[in-house]
């Protein structure tokens, strides 16, 4: 949802986090003990650029996709050790009906189209990226750049980049 968070209702902002967060965690835990006990497998968790920058009427969605990236880099970590890769999938905004719940207005799918990814090309980069070591994917590049950017410079990222970030 896109709102405000004096907006949102709690109850809301706990259900993304239930399906974000503790269902990612929950799928996690059901699999590992298989993956560790083989010594081979493949976590991937899809994040988002939001996880890495976050903008106006997101902050929920970009808290739990920041949640979603900590767990996922926490995790790679404590599997180092094992043949079990983690891989987190930053995409920005896919062509997809995330849409149609997350902005009923249509502004803000509107405003960002053309920077729209096809779904099926961040598919295709997902299976490429399959039982390789692969620690990120990150699409579109650019705005992965720009999140290494928003790292170094936030003041400056967010007072040139302030019009854009209210798209929504």
């Amino acid at each position: 949802m896109f709102a405000n968070v004096v907006d949102a209702q709690i109850e809301q902002m706990k259900a993304m986090f239930e399906v974000n967060v503790f269902g990612l965690i929950s799928c996690t835990k059901m699999v590992l003990p298989a993956m560790i006990q083989q010594s081979s497998g493949h976590i991937i968790n899809i994040a988002s650029q939001a996880g890495k920058i976050a903008t106006p009427k997101s902050s929920v969605y970009s808290a739990t996709k920041h949640a979603v990236l900590g767990f996922t880099n926490s995790l790679r970590m404590e599997l180092s050790s094992t043949n079990i890769h983690v891989t987190a999938v930053n995409p920005g905004p896919i062509r997809t009906r995330f849409f149609d719940i997350a902005d009923e207005s249509g502004t803000y799918a509107k405003s960002v189209n053309r920077f729209m990814l096809d779904p099926d090309f961040v598919a295709s980069k997902i299976v490429n990226a399959m039982l390789t070591p692969k620690r990120e994917i990150n699409l579109p590049g650019w705005m992965n750049a720009g999140s290494v950017f928003y790292t170094l410079f936030p003041r400056l990222v967010e007072k040139v980049g302030g019009k854009a970030f209210f798209k929504k």
